[in-house]
């Protein structure tokens, strides 16, 4: 099976290869891996397939997809050896839940238009983990980095008309919790103005998301412009004969101001 080389059975021919690497003679390396040991790599690649996607990386993205795959494929093999589930359950239970979730394709819901499949997913979601007794947002975007759960927050919080009118007035809490900041930081602690600081931060993530925009993909736009602009400065710097640590703060921000006007 490892050297099979037809289309229909390369996912046949991975879960062999893993399996081959963690049995006995196989990859040390391999062989000491744990679920838990296994985490940063699972996020690393999840991360690196967005990244490819947001840079239009099509060449790329097939690469990264099979390394997101190598995840899923070698958690399975681990659950496999444990008695626990295999690769085959994994599949089948995705397929299962992607049936009952979809009664409007595969059943007699007649929901239409995305807002009314939405709100079915959540229903279903909620009755087959019998969270209909649990609070509103229970569980909602666990896992997620902070950024990606505020904005989850919200929007489900939005479901239920918790929400502001209109942008105006998300864009004046904005300017609220930036008067907070500021009296915290002449008056207040350094616990307060670390408070109102993540208050102005969820603000924000909330105007973006009024505005129909992703605040993940916004921050990694912010941050790929810091470090073009950054760039730009150390080098212009460096055709004067200047490194980072020699520079003032000065001649670092005239050449910032530069870049920024290029």
């Amino acid at each position: 099976m490892m050297e099979c080389v037809g289309k229909e059975h390369q996912l046949e021919r991975l879960r062999a290869i893993m399996h081959r690497l963690r049995a006995p003679g196989g990859c040390p390396w391999d062989a000491e891996q744990t679920h838990e040991s296994l985490i940063p790599n699972l996020i690393e690649e999840a991360y690196e397939t967005v990244d490819t996607i947001r840079r239009g990386d099509r060449e790329h993205l097939k690469e990264e997809l099979g390394d997101l795959l190598l995840q899923v494929v070698f958690h399975s093999e681990l659950a496999e050896e444990d008695g626990v589930f295999d690769m085959d359950e994994v599949a089948r239970g995705i397929s299962e839940k992607l049936i009952r979730r979809h009664p409007h394709v595969f059943g007699q819901s007649d929901a239409e238009g995305s807002e009314a499949v939405l709100k079915q997913w959540d229903e279903i979601k909620r009755a087959e983990k019998g969270d209909e007794d649990e609070v509103y947002l229970h569980g909602v975007g666990k896992g997620l980095p902070a950024l990606m759960r505020a904005a989850k927050l919200q929007k489900k919080a939005s479901k239920v008309g918790f929400d502001w009118p209109d942008e105006e007035g998300v864009f004046e809490k904005v300017s609220e919790e930036i008067v907070e900041i500021a009296d915290a930081l002449e008056n207040g602690s350094d616990e307060d103005v670390a408070e109102e600081i993540g208050d102005l931060m969820f603000s924000v993530v909330n105007l973006a998301r009024v505005r129909k925009l992703d605040p993940e993909v916004l921050m990694a736009a912010a941050n790929a412009k810091f470090e073009k602009r950054f760039a730009a400065m150390e080098h212009a710097l460096k055709e004067r004969g200047q490194g980072l640590e020699e520079a003032s703060l000065d001649e670092m921000e005239a050449e910032w101001q530069a870049a920024k006007a290029r």
